[in-house]
């Protein structure tokens, strides 16, 4: 379209007076992202708090309005602690809000981490001990995070009142270490596949086919996948990398029906990437758009491992429209 034709967006203050205007709305939100920062800071100067490690500031409202500006507040993972923080965009509060909920509940919970240490066999060590994550510590975190975001499922989710978050905890304190044992096992049984997978992969001559191998890996076992995956999908994690592993052994025997199958793949996996791209950033992690994803890990399974299956009946076409659904 013609530059001239374009629609002008323009913000104006109280007075009627242009504070900013460009023909690209993204272009302007991030040019005024830091002044409007500031300014919902400013206003809500007594609702934003940090240093804090209990549920001490009595009901979170959803929505925080002052005259025409409005912002959402959200708690927000400081580490050792947590705050809050008005956020611009709804988007911006759901990223937040979940990861700092779960902060604080850590912090007012027994870490089970040693205790699952103290009781892992030699075997599990050592599968346990191959982890992308550089470390015991980082692994374990890992696990128990996964736990805490179940047990938080269960309970009903996120909450914004002090009634709510007690319940929250109750059933996570209740609740953490036997699930955390039971992500703990999962995670072992992962590793152990994932480091045979790694090996036969190295025992191979490079190819394409081991190209995409390598990525595959890499985007199902990586440094917080166990978080990032949750509990619901590490089973199927597991299924994923037997497929691969089965892949890699008939691999030798039938290089050109594998290379037949990755092509097609990789036509779908392009889509997904388009699609992606034309997204809004906010969007690209909602579920729908997330489970396109997994949809074409099961694609995987249904062409290099027919014999481990699916879930539910998948095929290009299938997730062809799925990603029509959501296209914007």
């Amino acid at each position: 379209m013609p530059d001239h034709l374009r629609i002008t967006y323009r913000v104006i203050d109280e007075k009627r007076r242009t504070v900013a205007e460009d023909k690209d709305l993204d272009a302007l939100k991030r040019r005024l992202a830091p002044r409007l920062r500031q300014t919902l800071s400013q206003a809500g100067d007594d609702l934003e708090q940090t240093g804090l490690h209990t549920w001490s500031f009595g009901t979170l409202p959803k929505v925080f309005e002052q005259g025409r500006m409005k912002g959402y507040p959200a708690l927000v993972d400081a580490g050792d602690s947590v705050s809050v923080k008005i956020f611009e965009t709804e988007a911006e509060q759901r990223r937040s809000h979940w990861p700092g909920l779960r902060r604080l509940l850590l912090l007012n919970v027994t870490n089970p981490a040693k205790s699952l240490l103290g009781g892992l066999s030699n075997q599990a060590k050592l599968a346990l001990s191959r982890s992308p994550h550089g470390g015991a510590v980082a692994l374990f975190d890992d696990v128990v995070n996964a736990a805490v975001d179940k047990l938080m499922l269960e309970a009903g989710g996120v909450v914004w009142e002090p009634v709510g978050y007690d319940r929250l905890y109750q059933h996570v304190r209740t609740h953490l270490y036997d699930t955390a044992r039971d992500v703990l096992d999962k995670v072992e049984q992962i590793l152990s596949v994932w480091h045979e997978a790694g090996a036969r992969l190295d025992s191979l001559r490079a190819s394409a086919a081991t190209d995409d191998v390598r990525e595959q890996l890499g985007r199902l076992v990586y440094p917080g996948f166990v978080t990032a995956t949750g509990h619901g999908r590490l089973s199927d994690v597991l299924r994923y990398l037997r497929a691969i592993d089965r892949r890699l052994i008939k691999l030798p025997e039938d290089p050109w029906r594998d290379q037949e199958w990755m092509d097609r793949v990789h036509k779908v996996e392009d889509d997904y990437d388009d699609l992606l791209a034309k997204l809004h950033p906010a969007r690209r992690g909602d579920p729908d758009v997330v489970e396109v994803r997994w949809m074409i890990e099961e694609l995987r399974v249904s062409f290099f491992a027919q014999t481990l299956g699916t879930p539910t009946p998948v095929s290009e076409k299938r997730i062809a429209k799925a990603m029509d659904r959501l296209a914007p």
